[in-house]
Formats: structure tokens, C-alpha cells, sequence
């Protein structure tokens, strides 16, 4: 197949002709178009001949045109010399932001406020980042069978690329971190749906950017910011490779990760070299539902049936390590909690005065308890590794490698029932973990030669988040782990 590029929407807009100009009522340009046998998908733009509104639409283009999706109607400005103003510019891209964030199930009353056009940069790749992620949505639940399928899978390949992904970006900053999530969890479980419809129909066609994330170095900061839907991440392991029953199925796929990782740095200049130090602002994990409770409780096993985080590793790189002399970290393991002790007990009793006799027994009690969360530190050549392992603190094993034995499966007090509820429970009430500097601040720290005084350097931030599940409260004998990887750069200047 030819390779297909997305339409600038944006510039396709801007250069429309006055209204004097046309010869028919509707204008459309071609959003994906795969061969000249097969219809196409195209934006149309339509004037309502009895008044000055307008309106967009992306119309399936068979012998009978479909119409897919409609904007708001929005009003000709006669004083202006472009057909479309800055206003209705601003009014299009909220429309489309808007029209995303209605797939998300479970939207907050967060509002969307754009500062002017003309004040942003970039805002052209930002508009058309938000029409093409509205038309992937549009095709993965609106298409006709015989359009969906080819053009799902061309879209995929646009929303992957890296323009694409800056643009993503940019739009994630635009809108704000409330509103970020609502549309990633939108996308996600768009994701979600097309997945699931290739499984069922045994394709094996990769996804679009299952993992999406994006870095931040400001201030003294770093920050990765990350989504990814639990079905678009491998499987390390499972108790058996068919799925679970139906309603445990549809629960564990329907959720997704969002994760964020804060890093503190700061810089201490010494007479011949410099300390690059680094250390745990935050570090948080959660595991979020992508359908409403009611359909969850309706078709799923329940909202507590989820994966949990069991493992997170990360690794910080300078990439360019002529001028690092050195990397040291302050705690290369954390042993876990051990209570232990014995209680003997001495009861004794008389029988009745009429016999003879005196009765003892004496009872012996040990408790010990284990940490759930072990963090450590190592080091490999000029890389500090920061790693966290969820531990079963009946046993003591790793959980994210270590499977549970049917008998603890039955078992009603195992530390991994009821871990949303119980007092004792390693994760929030909403099932992830935090990890702040107050229990994981310990430092890494490079010693850099101060000839590099001046320069920018770049460190790579690369990690790992294992998600892992085992039944909570509905009954069966499956478990899994799945992993993601990540990987970003961060600059820093040494001044």
C-alpha cells in the first residue's frame, strides 16, 4: 500500500474561498484516501443555503455518502476577509477537543479554556493532532465495516509518528493535566475496543502508540508522564495461556496505567568537578478503570478485579558520559521489617473437690511481618538503577515472578484479598502506590569534570512498570503479569 499522509486541516481551513466563490454548498478535502477502487473518508464543509452557518462533517464517501460526524454549526464573519476567523478557529479545535473527551466514560467537570491563537506556538500541529485523534475515534465506532479496517490501520500509522507524538504533546500541555487524562483515557479505551475486536477475530495487527508518554525538565525538575492501556502490554506470564471467564476478561482489559515520575536534580559546583544529584520526589502508579462502574459491574467481575503495580525499575543514563567521572548511590538495599517474638502462656485449673487433679496447658505464639515494598539501588557502568519489588508478606516472595499456590488462592486472609479495603493493604484505596521522597529520597549523585561547565547535557530516563494480577474477591485460579517499557530524555544545563 502507498504510503499515506494526513491532510494539514489546518492549512486547508485557512485557505478556503470566500463564500462568493463557490460553486456548490459543501467543500471537502480527503482525510484518508486508500485506493481509487475503495471509497474514502473526506472533511466537508457545508453551508446552510437559507442562512450564514456553517458546518464540518467527515462523510464516508461511498456511492451513497455516509455522514460519520458533525461539528457545531458555527456563524460566517462577513467583516472578516478569511472565510474563517480566529474565533471560529478557536471555536473548532474546543469543538473537536470536546467531541474526544465525550468518549470518556467517566469525565470530570473540568473546563476547557484556550488562551488566544495568536499567543501560541505551534498551534497548527496542535489542531491538526486533535482532528486526527477525533478521526481515529470516529472511524474505530462510527465506520462501516468495509472502510473501518484500512483505514483504522492507516491512521495508526500517522497518530505513531513522531510529529504526531510532539503534537500530542504540546496538546496534553494546551489543555491542562485534568483534562490530559480524560481524553488518554478516551483514546485508550478506543484502543481498547479495536484490540479486543482483533483478538476476537484472531488479527494480530500492532496497535497505535499503545505507550504514550512525554518528559518534562524544568526548575530543578524532571518529570515522565505516561499512559498505557493494561491490554496493550505484555504478558511475562499467566497461569494459563486461554483467557479467564468472560466477566474477569472484560474487567482486567478495561483499565489502563497512568503513571507519573518526579524527579528532583540539583547542582553542587566543588573546586574541580561538579555533583549532579539526583533523588525520589514521586514516583506514582495507578491502575484506572476505562468504563463506568455500572458497565463494569454489569459485564465485568466487579471494579476491585484489577491489576496491581508489582515491580517499578528505572534507569538514569547521561548518554554522553565523556565528562562523568564517577556515579554513587546512597542505599543498595532496603531490608524489610521483622517482628518476631514469642509469647508463652500458663492456664491452669482445679477439678471439682471431689476428685483429684490439676490441669495445665501452655501455648507458644510467633509473629513476624515483612515490609511489602523493598527498594534499592545499584549501579551499572555510569547508570544508577532505582528499583521497587512488591513483596507477598506471607511468604515473602516477589510477586511480580512468583506465582501463588492454588490453596492461597481459596485462602480468605491472604494479604491479596480485599487489598483495596484493608487496613493493611500496600496500595491506595484506588489501588496504585506512591512512592515520595520521605521514604525513598535517598540520593544518586554523578561527579562530572567541571570542563563540561557551561554545556547541556542529556539524561536518559528508561523504565519498567510490571502490573500484576490475582484474584481479590471473584473466585478463579487465574493470575498474570504484564510489563511496559518506557523511555526518555531529559536535558540539563551545567551552569
Amino acid at each position: 500500500m502507498a504510503s499515506f499522509s494526513f491532510p494539514d486541516v489546518w492549512a486547508w481551513i485557512q485557505n478556503l474561498p470566500p463564500i462568493t466563490e463557490w460553486r456548490k454548498d459543501s467543500m471537502s478535502v480527503c482525510i484518508c484516501c486508500l485506493s481509487s477502487s475503495q471509497p474514502s473518508l473526506k472533511l466537508s464543509i457545508s453551508k446552510n443555503p437559507q442562512s450564514s452557518f456553517f458546518s464540518l462533517s467527515i462523510v464516508a464517501d461511498f456511492s451513497l455518502p455516509i455522514s460519520l460526524w458533525n461539528s457545531k454549526p458555527f456563524k460566517l464573519n462577513s467583516a472578516c476577509a478569511k472565510l474563517i476567523d480566529e474565533e471560529t478557529i478557536s471555536y473548532l479545535f474546543a469543538n473537536f477537543v470536546k467531541d474526544v473527551l465525550n468518549y470518556c466514560p467517566n469525565r470530570s467537570t473540568s473546563t476547557l479554556k484556550i488562551p488566544k491563537i495568536d499567543s501560541l506556538n505551534n498551534f497548527k500541529d496542535i489542531f491538526n493532532i486533535s482532528f486526527l485523534t477525533l478521526t481515529f475515534l470516529i472511524c474505530i465506532y462510527e465506520a462501516p465495516a468495509d472502510l473501518r479496517s484500512q483505514c483504522l490501520n492507516t491512521l495508526k500509522n500517522q497518530l505513531a509518528c513522531p510529529r504526531s507524538r510532539e503534537s500530542t504533546k504540546l496538546l496534553a500541555r494546551l489543555i491542562g493535566s485534568n483534562l490530559e487524562e480524560q481524553w488518554m483515557r478516551s483514546v485508550n479505551l478506543a484502543i481498547t475496543n479495536w484490540i479486543m475486536e482483533l483478538q476476537a477475530n484472531n488479527h494480530t495487527l500492532k496497535t497505535p502508540s499503545s505507550l504514550f508518554s512525554y518528559a518534562i525538565s524544568t526548575v530543578g525538575l524532571w518529570k515522565v508522564q505516561l499512559y498505557c492501556p493494561v491490554i496493550a502490554m505484555d504478558v511475562e506470564k499467566s497461569t494459563n495461556p486461554s483467557p479467564p471467564d468472560e466477566r474477569l476478561w472484560f474487567s482486567l482489559k478495561h483499565h489502563q496505567l497512568e503513571g507519573v515520575i518526579q524527579l528532583n536534580y540539583r547542582l553542587m559546583v566543588r573546586e574541580k568537578w561538579v555533583d549532579v544529584i539526583v533523588n525520589v520526589d514521586n514516583i506514582r502508579c495507578d491502575v484506572m478503570r476505562i468504563v463506568t462502574e455500572t458497565l463494569m459491574t454489569e459485564r465485568g467481575a466487579g471494579t476491585s478485579e484489577k491489576h496491581f503495580p508489582s515491580r517499578v525499575s528505572l534507569q538514569l543514563t547521561p548518554t554522553l558520559q565523556t565528562n562523568v567521572l564517577s556515579v554513587s548511590v546512597s542505599k543498595s538495599s532496603e531490608n524489610p521489617i521483622r517482628e518476631i517474638g514469642s509469647e508463652k502462656t500458663l492456664e491452669g485449673s482445679f477439678d471439682p473437690p471431689n476428685s483429684v487433679g490439676l490441669k495445665v496447658s501452655v501455648g507458644e505464639t510467633m509473629t513476624m511481618s515483612l515490609k511489602p515494598w523493598k527498594f534499592e539501588q545499584s549501579v551499572y557502568g555510569n547508570s544508577a538503577i532505582l528499583n521497587w519489588f512488591l513483596h507477598d508478606t506471607g511468604d515473602g516472595r516477589e510477586v511480580f515472578s512468583s506465582q501463588p499456590s492454588k490453596m492461597a488462592f481459596i485462602q480468605p486472609k491472604a494479604w491479596f484479598k480485599n487489598r483495596y479495603s484493608s487496613a493493611y493493604r500496600p496500595f491506595t484505596r484506588q489501588g496504585g502506590v506512591i512512592f515520595a521522597h520521605d521514604e525513598y529520597g535517598d540520593n544518586v549523585w554523578w561527579k562530572v569534570d567541571k570542563g563540561a561547565m557551561g554545556r547541556t547535557m542529556e539524561w536518559e530516563i528508561k523504565g519498567w512498570i510490571w502490573l500484576t494480577y490475582w484474584p481479590n474477591k471473584h473466585r478463579t485460579f487465574y493470575s498474570e503479569t504484564r510489563r511496559l517499557e518506557f523511555r526518555e530524555t531529559l536535558p540539563l544545563t551545567l551552569a
